[in-house]
């Protein structure tokens, strides 16, 4: 036990703590309040406390636990929604009402439920760390491994079936030296340590969400990490919720760092309703929700970071995809930056601590697509987005820019975008992806050699649009040659007809590659056709008067079982269509 000397905020510092450790969790004064060691001096600790510390006083006791902040791994983990230091919010509802009381404590994990276990491993089977010993069906969609915990391993002496609660052993297995390990469906492990794999490999496959913007022009690897920076209001919460449910990613971890209580609620009541598109299942079944709102004490965002990143290393480790949302890290800096400026440390660049970017390099470093632990080969990942909210939009400011040099996908939102309805409000000419190449042999290979090339003349088509506008500006667009009048034409079909997506639309939510490849395709065969016609003398008013221009406006609404076919019929009328504007313009018709 030692003794509070003084409190600044959430940052308080306690006397005669001897045999303490950095980052052990400690139980601070009458009420008890979650706190953890961030700074030892001899026997004197600074504590950042995870709870509001109104009403403390010096001389009130610090009561060490001697174990480091560490969150709750095993079944019923999907569907819940969590605060910060993994505490359940619906079972703190139920014991302290609308307002979480100090000092409370939750399981995260039911100890009355009891799981149905089905073991996979037999009685004399050696078994190693990351072994699958049996599962147990989570939910309706996914089936939860058990694994053995890292350290631990050995031949199996007794391995049970049936129904278990999370505490109760299911297999003990016989170590060296006769040791004997119980193993429960429940693991723990502190949050701030990585849990280990057996080896990174290069992220070489998308992952794919179904947002033309993001998988044609700036694709995500699947262990990859993105920023997604953007101004209030220009639509990160809509586009994470989008990659959420689209994302080929089988485990979403969703974590609401410090945001606004409304969004954060928003958020909570939406989730809930959202259906799985795949299976029909709601998409809570398979995502974890970690809620901590800005009027929440600042320390706790940091812990909610961290918890997020565990939970989501431990379903890698089974060998899922995992998806995990950060929104926002910004908030997450500034809660670094005030608990810096509370132990009088040199601030850095407008006043952020000088490790701001170790840490954040830190957190996107436990991103990546892994080999897992075990003696049966696993893969699995963790693909990161990170949101950030620099003020104004400005990303020129600290944490924008240390998070762009550790993310190589940067999805660039732009207010004015969305002030004119264009969703996703990601800007085509700031964005850019660092895993274009890497993806190459997926694309040549699942999809098309062409699909690159195709980007590639789409996205020089955009810039040449943003060249022409500037023009136009100045002398207006009657002045520009007709040829150039064309890219226009063509330019606006791509921002329109493809790259503006209706995340609440039946089919436009979701494009598959194929139909995104078929979409860009007949947009730059029209391009070619169209520039064909022009040079044989027929006038651009013709061709913007050919119905096929209805048809790819509408295209975007083709269901996906009906792309190969319609698609077809959408250039074969085309073709048709510009081969009797060149018949009428042989013949002086212009």
């Amino acid at each position: 036990m030692g003794v509070l000397e003084k409190i600044s905020g959430p940052v308080v510092v306690a006397d005669g703590m001897r045999g303490a450790r950095m980052y052990d969790v400690v139980r601070v004064g009458k009420e008890k309040l979650i706190g953890e060691i961030i700074r030892l001096d001899g026997d004197t600790a600074t504590i950042q406390v995870y709870e509001d510390t109104t009403g403390l006083h010096p001389g009130e006791g610090v009561e060490n636990t001697g174990e480091p902040l560490s969150v709750e791994l095993g079944p019923g983990l999907l569907a819940s929604i969590y605060d910060g230091i993994q505490r359940p919010l619906e079972i703190l509802m139920k014991e302290s009402g609308a307002f979480i009381r100090r000092g409370i404590i939750a399981n995260a994990l039911d100890r009355k439920k009891k799981w149905e276990f089905k073991p996979t491993v037999k009685k004399g089977q050696k078994l190693v760390a990351g072994d699958v010993i049996g599962t147990v069906a989570e939910t309706e969609m996914t089936l939860h491994k058990i694994l053995v915990p890292f350290g631990k391993g050995g031949e199996v002496a007794e391995i049970k079936s049936g129904k278990f609660t999370v505490e109760e052993t299911v297999c003990v297995l016989k170590g060296e030296g006769g040791k004997k390990h119980e193993l429960q469906l429940m693991q723990r492990w502190q949050v701030r340590k990585a849990r280990p794999c057996a080896d990174k490999l290069p992220p070489d496959t998308p992952l794919v969400t179904g947002q033309r913007i993001l998988d044609t022009f700036f694709p995500l690897a699947k262990g990859g990490v993105a920023a997604i920076p953007g101004p209030f209001g220009s639509g990160k919460t809509v586009t994470q919720q989008s990659l959420a449910k689209w994302s080929d990613a089988q485990i979403v971890v969703y974590i609401g760092c410090g945001e606004r209580g409304n969004e954060m609620c928003e958020v909570l009541t939406e989730f809930p309703h959202l259906e799985d598109p795949r299976t029909k299942k709601p998409l809570m079944q398979r995502t974890v929700l970690i809620a901590n709102t800005s009027n929440m004490p600042v320390a706790a965002r940091e812990a909610s970071v961290y918890t997020g990143i565990t939970i989501a290393e431990y379903y890698r480790d089974m060998g899922y995809d995992v998806a995990l949302m950060a929104d926002s890290t910004s908030r997450w800096a500034e809660a670094m930056r005030e608990i810096s400026g509370r132990l009088e440390e040199m601030p850095g660049e407008e006043g952020y601590p000088a490790y701001l970017a170790r840490r954040l390099a830190e957190f996107y470093e436990r991103a990546g697509r892994v080999v897992c632990l075990g003696s049966e080969k696993r893969l699995g990942s963790i693909s990161v987005i990170g949101a950030v909210s620099p003020p104004g939009g400005d990303i020129s400011e600290p944490v924008s820019q240390n998070t762009l040099r550790v993310t190589k996908v940067f999805w660039a939102l732009d207010a004015s975008l969305a002030h004119r309805r264009h969703f996703p409000a990601i800007h085509w000419l700031r964005s850019y992806s660092l895993y274009t190449d890497s993806l190459k042999a997926y694309w040549d290979k699942n999809i098309s050699p062409e699909w690159q090339a195709l980007s590639a003349k789409a996205m020089a088509l955009l810039q040449k649009e943003a060249e022409l506008q500037e023009i136009v500006q100045l002398v207006g667009p009657d002045a520009l040659p007709e040829k150039e009048r064309a890219v226009l034409v063509v330019t606006r079909m791509l921002r329109e007809d493809y790259l503006q997506q209706s995340a609440y639309h039946e089919v436009d939510a979701f494009a598959s590659l194929r139909k995104q490849f078929l979409m860009l395709n007949t947009i730059l065969h029209f391009h070619a056709r169209s520039g064909s016609a022009l040079d044989a003398g027929v006038q651009l008013r013709k061709v913007q008067e050919l119905p096929v221009i209805n048809e790819i406006a509408r295209m975007k609404e083709i269901p996906e079982a009906e792309a190969e076919k319609r698609f077809e019929a959408i250039n074969k009328g085309m073709d048709a269509q510009f081969a009797k504007l060149l018949e009428e313009a042989a013949k002086g018709g212009g």
